[in-house]
């Protein structure tokens, strides 16, 4: 089974779902290493955030994947490090 990764792409479509988007901030411009608190997310939306990761791709995320996380790179490297680590477990 091939591990899958979870892109910019679908943290955006998961940001929007669970807590939509500050106006004024452009989720298509670059956004990798801009902080969460500047893109209008707080700490209960990316809790939110969070908890939709977790159902959609069967994964539990622990409390400082979250917490330590402060851009979207940062989240999705700690997101694919745990899709990693279940695809291997059912390898």
């Amino acid at each position: 089974m091939s591990a899958q990764e979870f892109s910019l792409d679908d943290l955006k479509r998961i940001l929007l779902e669970g807590a939509g988007a500050d106006e004024g901030v452009d989720l298509d411009g670059d956004i990798l290493d801009t902080e969460f608190e500047v893109l209008g997310y707080e700490s209960l939306a990316l809790l939110e955030t969070g908890g939709r990761i977790e159902r959609e791709y069967g994964i539990t995320l622990d409390d400082s994947a979250l917490t330590d996380a402060a851009t979207p790179r940062a989240l999705l490297a700690a997101v694919n490090v745990h899709l990693a680590q279940a695809a291997a477990r059912v390898a």
